[in-house]
């Protein structure tokens, strides 16, 4: 298994993912998200896809057959009032194929998104979990990922 940055030919496989994804956060809070749908159409990933400012990396198997990936997007509060300048990249979708978890796949994607970072001059790696996830919780926690803001609600 390697890890390299998603290329447009991964598109069908990205949507088999993001379908993943979306029916788990559906399955986990139906009133917030649909079923039978994914984050983003094929032109949207194809836009992403050129964005240097919005890597995917795609964790692929020696066939090149994409088994995970991670949506990452830089983010940097440059003159903010209150927020210091420090760049960030931010997790914004991270899937490994539910056929294929518990192969330490996540946790290869994970790391190279980390390095990755890293060489990037970024200070820290950012994601938001579902609460209604927990096994995601679970992965983030393991790989050393700790809490440091918390969204809340109620439903009216």
């Amino acid at each position: 298994m390697t890890v390299r940055m998603a290329q447009e030919k991964d598109i069908p496989q990205m949507n088999q993912l993001l379908y993943q994804v979306a029916e788990v956060h559906h399955r986990g809070r139906p009133d917030l998200f649909k079923g039978n749908a994914k984050k983003y159409t094929d032109g949207e990933l194809r836009e992403i896809l050129s964005d240097k400012s919005k890597p995917i990396f795609a964790a692929v198997d020696e066939n090149d057959i994409m088994k995970g990936y991670a949506f990452c997007i830089f983010q940097q509060h440059k003159g903010d009032n209150v927020l210091t300048d420090i760049k960030t990249l931010y997790i914004d979708d991270l899937c490994v194929d539910e056929g294929c978890r518990g192969h330490h796949i996540g946790s290869l994607l994970y790391n190279a998104v980390k390095e990755f970072a890293k060489e990037q001059g970024c200070y820290n790696v950012t994601l938001n979990v579902w609460e209604c996830n927990p096994s995601a919780m679970k992965f983030y926690e393991a790989v050393g990922l700790t809490p440091y803001k918390t969204g809340m609600e109620i439903i009216l």
